[in-house]
């Protein structure tokens, strides 16, 4: 790049990225004086980003507000939602806003270069220029509203956002972050809520909102960064030409003051809802808290991610297990939260005693003083860095595009210090001075600074209150009618038709001139070709060894599976539980502590799981296998097999005190993740009423499975030797020779060696003493609604289309891009509140409706009981069907990384899926007409006419509602 082709920039600083293969340029606009980082490279998955750093004085969530509202249309896409219409008609690979403590991002990603010039331009135009100044609905919408029907109430609130941030807050353990940092930073933008707290969303006035964006989003206080393979000049002269020219320099006061040092640790105790289900003994949330340096000290950062790991992350780490032995919680957990400007460092015991407190403190002081006297563990030091070193230089992060994530790791830095932008993505040389440091006492000297002497700390106690969901529920609700009832009739009209006004703006159709200014690309800019995979059937000792031939820079990914056939309920849970212990209890050779940094010391670790592959020509038919699977560099081979022989022969599963510990933590996160993903926790539990494999699934990780942790839990000492006996039992059967098979990803010179390998694995297993019968799993109606303490709700519809005797087809793929971004949409999100809602059809017909933090229940319902009517009438002219059709694409050519390569390859074999098979679907989609929608009304209306229901809500809605449930329960009991 020549700084004289690009006259309205200066280059401030030009570096080799070796870490990330790219060079790397600082560079300022010179009209403005915005920032913007380019990482130049040969990565053909682009990534263009402008973010703000946003400091709110109050917890009204106006930086999260305006992240909704400006992509609700601007100067030239004046649509209601250009987002939308984006996702549904863009090959991105990542679109997308997001809203963090001190700044907002707006990302998006592509591989296809008109693609990515038209999503920067609408996002550009966006921020810049939002339709906000001309349209009051948009904050109505997105922010907050009254809601008001008829003069006689109810009065409510409702809005994207805050309903949004209603379920946000219906977590105790967003709850618990949330407070930590408020209160470690009470002076500066940390000591209040950006997302917005609930209580305090409908404080904020329109001109407030408004004169935040004239404030912050300005090109002064922006960040703009670019990755990939593109013509960087030219995207920078687009970017002056169109958008930067047209402002001049603004003295935007954004900057992040420091938080000065408490004199002394803080103290706080806050009280957080339970259901009335849930017991308040041995259910707070016990924290130890400490300020750590600043943002800009990246070797600091590093080393306490490190410190995490070999303090409190890792299994039998010293300070973890201190706690665990002195009765204190059923799980605890580190953490170092970064990206903000004064770095926190967390220690954390859930499950506890709110008495415990002081032994909380003294116990977490003694070990770390006991550590620093007698030293830490090198080899658990040592284990860290390896472990993060291999995922840095793997850069795998799924579905998301890595110079994505490297953009957000940038900003980590950057936000603070306009001349460090590249820190982050050259830690190789960290990693170094690390291990060197290991010997020279560095760490202990961190742990005396930062954990022991500092006092800019904070003790923070979250005790479990009973009722407490209700009582706030009633005082908004006495409130919201104090406030009707102060109202004229006049005022009350008037409420009434700004209700009435903002669903018609809502109902409205676009104008076509409008949809004609979104740009788009074309049918014949699609790849014709699916993406296939590699599979090779060859054999070890007359077992199964199913080779993927990927390009993996030196890594190998094993899966070492063994088939299971006996499906009873009781020997499912058991398989669950089994995919936790091993792995995590002593074995011959090694503490539990010592296997997991032995193995992390040199591979990319070792984990235990259940894989279950639908058929995709029988909807009562599935193959489970349990896994263990690991990767680690071709060299480190032999050793990954030798751990992982180990883990299977070895493994005590006797040690009652340790399975303990194990099923106390499953509970403690089981517990969280079932609220949190709510939405997944519905639909695969509704599915079970009529699904084999999903009711496999749900009794081996859903709420069935939780249900037998629970119990185990709470009458663990009379039900020892039953435990024990229950995973003996499961191990004999599962991890036997003739039910052994291996899938392997990775290139061809590394599969002779691994073939050795599994053969000698695969020696060292016992024989079968018995023969395992096949017992087949039985599904059962319950339609179910489970009360929490949470204020929203998660509302599923499940049922099976195969069933009836309909086919799959690809056009269910366009369908449910439509029903998620025009029908659930706008009928759930923008008109309801809910802050998603999605669909989805499997080949086995399986299938789902499910909304997400939804204010509503049977309206909700309501809504899916109208989508057959809404595919019955569905239009779309040839502009519209082609836009359903690239977004339905986007979602499958996602660049792959060579671990999905390989799952992907090993997917296809066990469900029976050829590339033929995808290329049909493939050209179904490609070639679908409004015609192939009309079609599949009929398929819809079978899958509703199962009738299956499960939601997951607060006590009060599912007790309204209770009508339409075969059963209500608690989620949790105890």
């Amino acid at each position: 790049m020549k700084k004289e082709n690009i006259p309205a920039y200066e280059i401030v600083k030009q570096e080799k990225l070796t870490d990330i293969h790219s060079t790397g340029y600082l560079v300022r606009h010179k009209k403005t004086g915005a920032r913007l980082v380019l990482i130049e490279n040969d990565d053909e998955n682009k990534v263009f980003s402008i973010a703000f750093r946003t400091t709110p004085k109050n917890s009204t969530g106006v930086p999260h507000i305006l992240e909704h509202s400006v992509l609700c249309g601007s100067r030239e896409f004046p649509l209601k939602d250009p987002f939308v219409e984006l996702v549904k008609g863009s090959l991105n690979t990542f679109l997308n806003a997001m809203t963090y403590p001190d700044k907002t991002c707006y990302p998006v990603a592509s591989c296809n270069d008109q693609d990515f010039q038209n999503l920067m331009h609408v996002y550009l135009d966006a921020v810049f220029y939002p339709n906000i100044y001309q349209k009051e609905e948009i904050f109505r919408q997105e922010g907050w509203n009254y809601h008001l029907e008829q003069k006689e109430g109810p009065l409510t609130y409702n809005g994207v956002v805050y309903n949004e941030m209603k379920g946000a807050f219906s977590s105790p353990d967003e709850v618990l972050d949330r407070e930590i940092m408020n209160n470690l930073f009470p002076d500066n933008t940390y000591g209040v809520e950006s997302g917005g707290n609930p209580e305090n969303i409908p404080e904020l006035s329109y001109e407030e909102f408004l004169d935040f964006h004239r404030t912050y989003y300005h090109p002064s206080n922006s960040y703009i960064y670019l990755y990939g393979n593109m013509d960087m000049e030219e995207k920078l002269r687009f970017i002056d030409e169109k958008y930067l020219s047209a402002f001049d320099a603004l003295d935007v006061d954004s900057a992040i003051k420091e938080q000065a040092a408490f004199s002394q640790v803080k103290e706080l105790q806050i009280e957080y809802p339970v259901s009335e289900s849930e017991e308040e003994e041995d259910n707070t949330y016990l924290s130890y808290n400490m300020v750590v340096g600043n943002a800009m000290d990246s070797t600091l950062g590093v080393a306490f991610d490190v410190l995490d790991y070999a303090l409190l992350s890792a299994p039998g780490a010293p300070l973890k297990q201190a706690l665990l032995d002195a009765g204190i919680g059923k799980e605890i957990y580190g953490d170092y939260s970064d990206g903000v400007l004064q770095p926190f460092f967390s220690i954390v015991a859930k499950g506890a005693k709110t008495s415990q407190k002081e032994k909380f403190v003294s116990v977490i002081r003694n070990c770390l003083q006991d550590i620093v006297r007698n030293g830490i563990d090198k080899k658990a030091i040592l284990a860290g860095i390896n472990y993060m070193e291999f995922r840095y230089r793997e850069a795998d992060f799924g579905q998301f595009p890595k110079g994505l994530m490297y953009g957000l790791d940038i900003m980590g830095s950057w936000l603070y210090d306009d001349e460090n932008a590249f820190s982050q993505v050259q830690l190789l040389s960290i990693y170094d001075r690390l291990k060197e440091a290991v010997n020279e006492g560095y760490f202990e000297k961190l742990i005396q600074k930062w954990l022991l002497d500092n006092t800019h700390g904070l003790i923070l106690t979250l005790v479990p209150k009973r009722g407490l969901a209700a009582q706030r529920e009633k005082e908004l609700a006495d409130k919201l009618e104090a406030y009707r009832s102060s109202l004229s009739d006049g005022q009350l009209e008037e409420m009434v038709e700004k209700t009435k006004a903002l669903e018609a703006y809502q109902e409205s159709e676009e104008r076509p001139e409008d949809l004609q200014c979104i740009p788009m690309l074309k049918r014949s800019d699609i790849r014709k070709e699916v993406n296939g995979f590699s599979n090779e059937e060859l054999q070890v000792d007359n077992s199964l060894f199913l080779y993927q031939d990927v390009c993996t820079n030196g890594i190998g990914y094993v899966n070492v599976m063994f088939e299971i056939k006996d499906m009873a309920v009781e020997k499912v849970h058991y398989l669950g539980l089994l995919k936790s212990v091993l792995g995590y209890v002593d074995t011959e050779n090694y503490t539990y502590g010592q296997l997991f940094n032995e193995t992390n010391a040199r591979t990319g670790g070792i984990q235990c799981g259940v894989d279950v592959f639908d058929k995709a020509d029988d909807p009562e038919a599935f193959r489970a296998m349990f896994t263990i699977r690991g990767k680690a560099l071709y060299p480190q081979m032999d050793f990954l097999f030798q751990m992982m022989e180990e883990i299977l022969n070895t493994s005590k599963i006797t040690d009652t005190k340790r399975l303990y510990e194990i099923i106390a933590e499953i509970k403690s996160r089981g517990q969280a993740s079932l609220i949190g993903s709510g939405h997944q926790t519905a639909v695969l539990r509704g599915a079970s009423y009529g699904s084999p494999m999903a009711r496999f699934q749900d009794e081996m990780a859903g709420v069935g499975y939780y249900k037998f942790i629970e119990d185990l839990e709470k009458n663990f000492q009379d039900k020892k030797a039953e435990i024990v006996a229950g995973l003996e039992n499961a191990m004999a059967e599962i991890i036997r020779r003739d039910s052994f098979m291996v899938s392997y990803t990775g290139e061809r010179e590394s599969v002779e060696q691994l073939k050795a390998l599994s053969g000698s694995l695969k020696k060292s297993l016992k024989e079968s003493s018995c023969q395992v019968p096949e017992v087949a799993i039985t599904c059962e109606k319950k339609n179910e609604g489970f009360k929490t303490s949470g204020q929203v709700q998660y509302v599923a519809r499940t049922g099976n289309f195969v069933k009836k005797g309909f086919t799959y087809t690809g056009a269910l793929e366009i369908l449910k891009v439509a029903l998620s971004y025009d029908y659930l949409w706008i009928n759930l999100r923008v008109k309801g509140g809910a802050y998603g809602c999605m669909s989805g059809f499997k080949r086995s017909g399986e299938s789902f409706f499910v909304s997400y933090r939804d204010p509503h229940l049977s309206r909700t319902l309501e809504v899916y009981e109208g989508v057959p009517e809404y595919v019955r009438t569905f239009a779309a002219d040839e502009r519209e069907m082609t836009k359903y059709i690239i977004g339905t694409i986007s979602g499958k050519d996602v660049p792959r990384t060579p671990q999905t390569q390989g799952a992907l390859g090993r997917m296809a074999y066990f469900r029976g899926l050829t590339v033929e098979m995808l290329q049909k679907e493939r050209d179904q989609i490609l070639n679908a007409t409004v015609e192939d929608i009309h079609a599949l009304a009929p398929l819809i209306q079978a899958v509703l006419s199962d009738d299956q229901l499960c939601v997951v809500g607060s006590e009060s809605a599912i007790e309204k509602a209770k009508d339409v449930f075969m059963e209500t329960k608690p989620l949790v009991s105890c």
